[in-house]
């Protein structure tokens, strides 16, 4: 199983438009993609309603994980959306 360990970086966390940016790349993604909270249970990246329960705050520590061969690239998109808070979807998601 391929996974990325990334710090929030929307200071607001992972609530509203940035959940809704986050569920948006990861439905894009093409591959099944986990999220959970460092040490919690995963859920469906591509669910709006389970990305907004974990709660995550900014900087807190997020697992993105997939068990698809090749899903690395997807990953490493999700994870670097993830730590550098981006405001819109960029062109390689």
């Amino acid at each position: 199983m391929a996974e990325r360990r990334v710090n929030v970086g929307w200071a607001e966390g992972l609530h509203a438009r940035p959940a809704s940016i986050f569920v948006r790349a990861a439905t894009a993604a093409g591959v099944p993609v986990t999220i959970a909270k460092a040490g919690g249970t995963p859920v469906n990246a591509a669910s709006m309603l389970a990305v907004l329960g974990l709660g995550a705050q900014g900087g807190e520590e997020i697992v993105l994980a997939s068990d698809v061969e090749g899903a690395d690239a997807a990953l490493d998109r999700l994870a670097k959306l993830v730590a550098e808070g981006l405001e819109e979807l960029p062109e390689t998601v």
